[in-house]
């Protein structure tokens, strides 16, 4: 079936949807190749749109007079060995560097609708939302990932906020969402560390719910509702009545993120030249050698990174 003839879009540029009616699973697929993988404007924008497409069906698709359900919204990537890299880190530095509060104010506030929208299931659809992770996740596009109910992640994986380097912090919920699956002393750790966690290091935390081998991802997701499918409706209402004991509301999330802008109107010479150098180091890994900025001292690893801001 297409996916179109159902009332959801399917020609999105930074975007591919499938639904699998077998299993009752919506993908949601980051598609993004011959650029940077992380949250820029149009992905933003294509995900709200897509997420309120979600939200008008109810959990409910119809077709020649049949119905299929929208049990499971699973968030995955097509770039190989990233799901997310996070916030778009040369729009955020442009931003702040010329003191556009305004500009700033309004994408961040756009990737906050995105998590809210997940984390109260498409304006309360009876959809279980799960994170398929097979690469990196960082900042923003971690905080993404922890807005489901299930993140499963391939061995490769690895997690961090590096925001922390150049003396920023994961405005989009990461505090709220951590705490809420880990622990106050895990998000603290997380967060002001600034470094990367592997996938089994995140699952022993708590972080990861199901650790697989690598290139075993999609599998593990039909694995999970083969599993759990006879408890569907149980495993749901306990993640609303958890939900309701840890709430994260829209107002908390918009108090963080108005926090995180002051932050970053802030942010000094030396800590833009940091974070050019992290623009820097994710132009020459992603995108085609014609469309890279012309850069001096890349960096061409983290690691060295964390050591300049050290």
């Amino acid at each position: 079936m297409k996916i179109e003839d159902c009332g959801l879009r399917n020609n999105f540029k930074q975007l591919s949807i499938r639904y699998d009616q077998s299993h009752e699973v919506l993908w949601t697929f980051f598609n993004q190749p011959n650029m940077v993988p992380c949250a820029n404007r149009e992905i933003i924008s294509e995900i709200i749109q897509h997420q309120q497409e979600v939200e008008n069906t109810r959990g409910v698709l119809y077709l020649n007079d049949h119905v299929y359900n929208i049990k499971y919204a699973v968030a995955a990537s097509l770039t190989p060995n990233v799901f997310n890299l996070g916030g778009h880190l040369a729009l955020i530095r442009g931003l702040a560097k010329n003191k556009n509060k305004e500009a700033l104010l309004a994408y961040a506030t756009k990737a906050i609708d995105i998590l809210n929208s997940r984390l109260t299931r498409f304006n309360d659809c009876p959809i279980i939302n799960i994170s398929l992770v097979q690469g990196l996740a960082l900042g923003a596009g971690l905080e993404g990932a922890l807005t489901s109910d299930v993140i499963i992640a391939e061995r490769k994986s690895l997690f961090s906020f590096p925001e922390v380097l150049f003396n920023m912090f994961p405005g989009m919920g990461a505090h709220s969402l951590v705490m809420r699956k880990a622990g106050v002393k895990i998000a603290d750790e997380m967060i002001l560390g600034g470094k990367q966690y592997t996938a089994e290091q995140a699952y022993e935390l708590g972080i990861v719910d199901v650790l697989v081998e690598d290139g075993e991802g999609e599998q593990a997701v039909y694995k999970w509702i083969e599993k759990n499918k006879r408890s569907s409706n149980a495993y749901l209402a306990i993640q609303k009545a958890k939900n309701r004991v840890h709430p994260i509301t829209y107002d908390e999330l918009m108090d963080i993120t108005r926090l995180w802008v002051d932050v970053a109107l802030q942010l000094s010479e030396r800590e833009f030249s940091i974070m050019d150098r992290f623009i820097q180091m994710q132009e020459k890994l992603y995108l085609p050698n014609h469309m890279q900025h012309l850069a001096t001292g890349t960096s061409d690893n983290i690691v060295s990174i964390q050591r300049t801001a050290g």
